[in-house]
């Protein structure tokens, strides 16, 4: 991944991923030019996977951190 991709957000890789399949769909571009668009929208979607995959990390963490509290001072519900 380049460092420019990785200034990419999410939003901004996943729009330009959606623009470069509608081009390679859409067909009539050279096969050197195909096999650019091809590079490119597989580094783009590196980028989202590394944005994801960030986000999974994140959500894992804070569901644990949840799931602590509760045991640690239970839930606050009476039996």
């Amino acid at each position: 991944m380049s460092e420019t991709d990785t200034a990419l957000g999410y939003e901004q890789a996943r729009d330009e991923l959606v623009e470069v399949v509608r081009r390679l769909e859409a067909g009539g571009t050279s096969l050197e030019e195909s096999l650019a668009l091809w590079e490119r929208g597989e580094e783009l979607a590196q980028v989202c996977r590394h944005w994801l995959e960030g986000a999974r990390a994140r959500l894992d963490s804070a569901l644990a951190a949840r799931e602590a509290a509760e045991e640690a001072g239970g839930d606050g519900r009476e039996e």
